[in-house]
């Protein structure tokens, strides 16, 4: 598979070239119009194949370490910049991209599997409310999260 993307990569270059694009570079020929994680995937799987990689994944844990305080910096500022919260946050996510990447973790499946979790247990949250005679929105959090453990103690 690898010596797969390899060729397909030499391919695309030389299509590029033929085309007269000059951009040269690792990054070139991603394509703009792909989800942005996917990119981010693309950029940090070719970066990689120039050898700027960490070489395990402990230092991908450190770096989120270092963006998830970088964001809770943001929040707790008494005047939050929406611009460097969105950079701080975007950080965050790349390096999570990459940890998955490390993890050698499909990040879409990832999403869709937290996706249906979350779902499942949202869910069964609104039908212990039903079963208790309220609505879910008509609960304060504290009683709402109560659901949520009873939930999460059910799929154990």
């Amino acid at each position: 598979a690898a010596e797969q993307t390899a060729a397909w990569e030499r391919i695309k270059a030389e299509e590029r070239a033929a085309k007269g694009d000059e951009d040269t570079s690792a990054l070139a020929g991603i394509s703009r119009g792909m989800p942005e994680w996917q990119r981010a995937l693309k950029f940090q799987q070719r970066a990689a194949r120039v050898g700027f990689d960490w070489p395990s994944v402990d230092p991908v844990f450190d770096k989120l370490h270092e963006e998830l305080d970088e964001v809770r910096a943001e929040f707790e500022r008494p005047q939050r910049d929406q611009t460097r919260l969105t950079d701080e946050l975007g950080d965050l996510l790349f390096v999570c991209v990459n940890l998955a990447r490390h993890a050698k973790v499909d990040v879409s499946q990832a999403l869709r599997h937290a996706n249906a979790k979350f779902e499942r247990r949202f869910r069964r949250m609104e039908a212990f409310a039903a079963d208790d005679g309220t609505r879910l929105a008509a609960l304060d959090l504290d009683a709402q999260d109560a659901y949520w453990v009873r939930a999460k103690r059910e799929e154990r």
